[in-house]
């Protein structure tokens, strides 16, 4: 299955400022009896966005149209929990591209890397200058550039590197899955195949 190619962009961010999210948070386990990726971002941290009546809770920040943007900036320790990848399917489904935080758990790093979600690691300072910046502009851009691992505040312009393998970053820019990938290489493995007879 094919991913989106990643192409660096700018965008606004939503601040989720909330440590330790785990994925029951993020997609509640009710919701993941399906078996295809589509549909899960109307169910994205569910039940902080609606009350026991299904009405939405004005006071989450996924319900406030102050802020937009394909960037969720996260607390600490985002992804913790359980190891099911429908939470970066949730997160993607709803429309991020990127999700910026101080740590990522494992798991939820690499569910999301296999999905076209990029899980941008900052240091604890630059989080906390993003969350300012966005305090001060709810509009605020952010630049994202995949191909020199970059994550920048446009209007200060203060940037910082962030880390992915080199494997994972040639399969976003590529939208390549494991199998594409595979696939991108084949006439590579059947000439070592080859050598090898």
């Amino acid at each position: 299955m094919a991913i989106d190619k990643f192409i660096s962009f700018e965008s606004s961010a939503v601040p989720l400022a909330i440590e330790n999210v785990d994925t029951d948070q993020i997609i509640p386990a009710r919701f993941l009896k399906a078996t295809t990726r589509d549909g899960f971002g109307e169910n994205l941290f569910r039940d902080w966005r609606f009350d026991k009546n299904n009405e939405p809770i004005k006071d989450f920040v996924l319900n406030d149209d102050t802020y937009t943007g394909k960037i969720l900036v996260a607390g600490k320790n985002f992804g913790s929990g359980s190891s099911r990848e429908h939470a970066a399917w949730a997160v993607h489904d709803y429309g991020f591209k990127v999700v910026v935080s101080s740590f990522f758990a494992d798991i939820f790093r690499g569910n999301s890397l296999n999905n076209g979600l990029l899980p941008v690691q900052v240091s604890e300072e630059f989080l906390v200058k993003v969350f300012a910046e966005i305090d001060k502009d709810p509009n605020a851009q952010f630049k994202v550039d995949l191909e020199n691992q970059q994550f920048t505040i446009v209007a200060t312009g203060e940037s910082t590197g962030f880390e992915i393998s080199s494997y994972k970053k040639e399969c976003l820019l590529n939208g390549f899955d494991d199998i594409d990938y595979l696939i991108s290489i084949k006439d590579k493995i059947e000439a070592f195949e080859e050598a090898r007879a």
